[in-house]
């Protein structure tokens, strides 16, 4: 991938071994994008022991597989094999600790301490323990097992800040392979400020206290420059900014991404890699969020066809077209989707189930039920398929399991819009905000569900049901700009959470969204106000570190003056 890794010559030294084991991972890694993953694979396999180049991008394929199927089996095999990587980093390091090592390196003006084969082992090593963090964050949201396991998360950022200060040094000299080096002192330091700046505070609290800390505009600018410059890491560099501007600001943000610095950070990758799959479905979440829903199906289906090896992959690709569809109110299609990944994957059963059963509840009388199911039914098994990742519950499963438990009575008490409301969980009115005859169609479907229930027979849930319309209803009527209206909802939520019996997580979603309309209104004081009465005064609530990142997120942006918009230099892309 890089014309300026040269092999090395006859005599092997640790400089010529280091161009080639640079060379030859630029090579798998151009395989893995073109879905030749085996191929990429195995060009690696046989010096995973004796290259720690070798070994952590044979770990780093699997971990972006796992990250990209969330499927428990890949997410284990890649953590065993980043461990076995970062055994084999460690042979590489020298023998003594890394701040004392690169304190002689900077003062003492020499190399003859640290070599340059020595500098590449610490951040391949550092970037083992990080990518082993970021393994752990899939496993569980809550961050639990991230802060037991903070001596490691500490150890890498530390060496991160220890090797980005040699950098700036003065003294330091360049070796051959610089630009590598540079490249994942960047992908690091750009990593660990974008992610701890993401933090709720109790956590970064926890952080903080032993030593990090995080800047958000420090760290995109870090994985910017990382991404245009020309090196191994810079397609991980693109990758992690694009995870950040596409999915991390909607399910953990407020949906204010960049998509347009999204889609240009992609485009030099798609014209080299028309097929890969990879850029296939970051091209369907683009086009997704501008709200172009039929040119992001289109993608998905492209990207489906590209590859046939990587099944998993087409899961990732069955869930946003489940979301296409529901976007679309095509029930049936998100239906078929959700079926399909009951099916195939196992992620969370529990929430296909799920989601399979709130489809079937959209149907119209006249609709007839694919293969003869049972909504009822469906929401009843819902609780016996909870599933454990490294002894924790995913989120997404525990709020399908609480509202599917109303269904065990025997005369249960149907949920109103249940597919409409983990739509709000995953954050896809920000979505469909960019469309109005999308959101007009959605609000239409919230109102006749409101006069439904209206109709109905009052029982102990009815608060419950009200409030959940309420907080969906005044999402439409703000992306609609009818902006009183909204705020009505939002209020009237707050205004009767003493009713409300089991949806408790409503109240602090609806300060937050009150506090999001003040927001975009410049009304900044009264913003803060309500996020902080969210993150202080309500707590063991369904989504709840969800919530509490996007209210970090909210309180980033009241903090913060507005943006300039800068633009970073071109993708890393021969």
């Amino acid at each position: 991938m890089d014309p300026r890794a040269a092999s090395g010559g006859d005599a092997r030294s640790p400089t010529s071994d280091l161009n080639v084991a640079l060379r030859e991972c630029m090579a798998a890694l151009d395989l893995f994008l073109n879905n030749k993953f085996s191929d990429a694979l195995a060009s690696l396999q046989a010096k995973t022991k004796e290259s720690m180049y070798h070994a952590l991008t044979y770990a780093t394929i699997l971990e972006m597989q796992a990250m990209m199927t969330f499927d428990p089996q890949d997410i284990l095999n890649a953590g065993n094999t980043m461990k076995e990587a970062q055994a084999t980093c460690q042979k590489f390091r020298k023998k003594s600790t890394v701040a004392d090592s690169i304190n002689n390196l900077v003062h003492r003006q020499s190399l003859e301490h640290f070599t340059e084969e020595e500098i590449h082992a610490e951040i391949c090593y550092a970037e083992c323990l990080l990518q082993r963090a970021a393994l752990t964050f899939l496993q569980d949201e809550n961050m639990v097992s991230f802060i037991k396991g903070g001596i490691k998360v500490r150890n890498s950022y530390q060496t991160y800040r220890e090797l980005d200060s040699l950098i700036q040094s003065p003294h330091y000299v360049k070796g051959e392979n610089h630009l590598h080096f540079e490249g994942g002192v960047k992908l690091g330091v750009g990593a660990f400020n974008l992610t701890l700046s993401m933090f709720p505070a109790r956590i970064l609290r926890l952080l903080e206290f032993v030593g990090f800390s995080g800047n958000k505009e420090h760290g995109l600018l870090q994985l910017q420059e990382g991404a245009s410059s020309y090196s191994f890491r810079s397609v991980l560099c693109t990758m992690l900014l694009l995870c950040y501007h596409t999915f991390m600001t909607f399910v953990l943000g407020t949906g204010k991404g960049n998509v347009e610095e999204a889609e240009r950070l992609l485009n030099p990758y798609l014209a080299r890699y028309p097929k890969g799959a990879i850029f296939l479905f970051f091209a369907g979440r683009i086009e997704t969020l501008k709200g172009n829903i039929d040119a992001a199906v289109n993608r998905y289906e492209e990207c489906c066809e590209a590859q046939q090896y990587w099944k998993q992959f087409h899961h990732m690709c069955y869930w946003e077209l489940m979301w296409c569809f529901t976007y679309k109110r095509q029930w049936k299609m998100a239906f078929f989707y959700a079926d399909l990944l009951s099916k195939e994957n196992t992620w969370s059963k529990a929430t296909y189930i799920y989601m399979k059963a709130a489809y079937l509840s959209m149907f119209g009388p006249d609709d007839c039920s694919p293969f003869g199911d049972s909504e009822v039914e469906l929401f009843r098994i819902v609780p016996s398929l909870k599933l454990k990742i490294a002894g924790k519950s995913l989120p997404t499963e525990k709020f399908a399991i609480r509202k599917a438990r109303r269904y065990l009575s025997s005369n249960p008490i149907p949920l109103p819009v249940p597919p409409l409301e983990m739509m709000y969980i995953w954050n896809g009115y920000a979505v469909i905000g960019k469309c109005p005859n999308l959101t007009e169609g959605m609000l239409g479907t919230l109102i006749e569900a409101e006069e439904a229930l209206a109709r109905s027979s009052a029982t102990e849930l009815l608060a419950d049901d009200q409030c959940v319309i309420k907080l969906l209803k005044g999402l439409c009527f703000k992306h609609l700009g009818k902006i009183s209206e909204a705020e009505d909802h939002f209020n009237y939520i707050y205004l009767n959470e003493k009713k409300i019996k089991y949806d408790h997580y409503l109240i602090p979603n609806a300060l937050l969204e009150l506090a999001i309309l003040y927001l975009d209104q410049d009304r900044r004081e009264e913003a803060i106000k309500l996020l902080e009465r969210a993150k202080q005064n309500y707590k063991n609530y369904s989504m709840e570190t969800r919530t509490h990142f996007r209210i970090q997120a909210a309180l980033h942006q009241a903090r913060s003056a507005p943006e300039n918009g800068t633009r970073s230099g071109a993708s890393a892309v021969s």
